[in-house]
């Protein structure tokens, strides 16, 4: 069996640049995800350079912090507009 150096383009995969926006989004949702206190599955990433833009739905004020947070704390992002909606909770 023949092993052969693992490339992407010439260029060894951990030296590539993360700065296309698809990626940083792509980082942040996963990081999202993987938040066990965080219900991230309404929520939407986008990144317009980056800025990282949080919408959709979040179950409380807390987790839409946090949300942001974690976001921030993604290498690369900048900036993060929190646009999330938190339901009306209704007795």
């Amino acid at each position: 069996m023949v092993f052969k150096e693992r490339t992407f383009f010439g260029t060894d995969p951990g030296d590539v640049a993360a700065d296309q926006p698809a990626d940083l989004e792509a980082r942040v949702a996963d990081t999202l995800a993987a938040m066990r206190d965080i219900e991230a599955s309404d929520v939407s990433v986008v990144s317009r350079g980056n800025t990282i833009v949080l919408s959709g739905f979040i179950g409380s004020p807390d987790e839409a912090d946090r949300a942001v947070e974690a976001a921030k704390s993604v290498e690369g992002v900048n900036e993060v507009v929190n646009q999330l909606t938190i339901p009306e909770m209704r007795n």
